[in-house]
């Protein structure tokens, strides 16, 4: 399944482009269906639905929900995981009761909200439920905190708000509820958004990444600690920022992790010796798995 109504339908088009060829080239008879309105049928033939939706109804638990009731095997998280996944201020709650490190934040609602007494810029505004850094906004001024409310509450009715951390900016996989190795994210224009996450060449990746081995170990116990807080399964991405003390600081977990040219899990998973095409067939059996047991 590929495509879908949310706004990052491209970049998933994308992505089930790439993973339908690779298991055809193992020799799968695969299908692709755009569920991007009501009503999609899926084949009586079908062994395994492969996840490849991004955003809303894909990946906050709707889709999920829908295949549960059908009965087909499905790649990823289930729906309750994926739903609180998607919901970042869900994330939040779920870490900060699990003991996993994660920066401090509050929800707003309004456009309006005056800024907030006891914080100092800079600060990192969110969409409570988007993904691929949709309606991202970075507040380095007081005076800038209003336009950027604004904007970000356009993409939903609640945003996340909170303290922007220094540091290295990195991504924990998580495959067959093990950690990967980790990948280093460095943007040219120094900020990893929706542009330089998607365009060839914006960004440099460093897999594994750079750390020390005690540093590496912390990053990626971290990493799974939040993927096993949301009742993750199989596979997931976790973006972890590295203050420059080495002190990992979760920001979130995405339950359906791109699988472009340019996406993370796949470079994780290759600096694990795991290829593209044997990454698709272990997310396959791994599904399929759930039959048998």
């Amino acid at each position: 399944m590929l495509g879908g109504p949310s706004a990052e339908r491209d970049v998933s088009l994308r992505s089930g482009s790439s993973v339908a060829a690779a298991l055809r080239s193992l020799g799968h008879n695969v299908s692709e269906l755009d569920p991007q309105t009501p009503g999609w049928k899926l084949s009586r033939a079908t062994d395994v639905v492969f996840l490849a939706l991004h955003g809303t109804y894909g990946e906050d638990g709707t889709v999920q929900a829908e295949l549960e009731l059908l009965g087909v095997p499905y790649t990823g998280c289930d729906a309750a995981a994926s739903r609180v996944g998607f919901d970042k201020a869900l994330t939040k709650q779920r870490c900060v009761a699990a003991g996993v490190p994660t920066a401090r934040s509050f929800v707003l609602e309004t456009a309006k909200t005056p800024w907030p007494m006891g914080w100092n810029p800079p600060m990192v505004i969110k969409p409570v439920r988007q993904g691929s850094s949709v309606g991202l906004q970075f507040v380095e001024r007081v005076e800038e905190w209003s336009a950027a409310l604004t904007e970000s509450l356009r993409h939903d009715s609640q945003v996340l708000v909170e303290e922007k951390i220094i540091g290295r900016e990195t991504t924990v996989g998580i495959l067959d509820d093990k950690p990967l190795p980790i990948v280093e994210v460095r943007p040219k224009s120094g900020v990893y958004d929706y542009r330089t996450k998607y365009s060839v060449g914006a960004t440099e990746y460093f897999c594994p990444a750079p750390f020390d081995e005690a540093t590496s170990k912390r990053v990626q116990a971290a990493g799974l600690a939040a993927f096993k807080a949301i009742g993750g399964r199989d596979y997931s991405r976790v973006d972890v920022m590295v203050r420059p003390n080495g002190d990992p600081i979760v920001l979130e977990v995405n339950t359906l992790p791109g699988m472009t040219e340019t996406s993370l899990l796949p470079k994780a998973a290759a600096a694990a010796g795991i290829g593209y095409a044997d990454l698709c067939q272990r997310m396959v059996e791994l599904a399929l798995k759930r039959i048998k047991n």
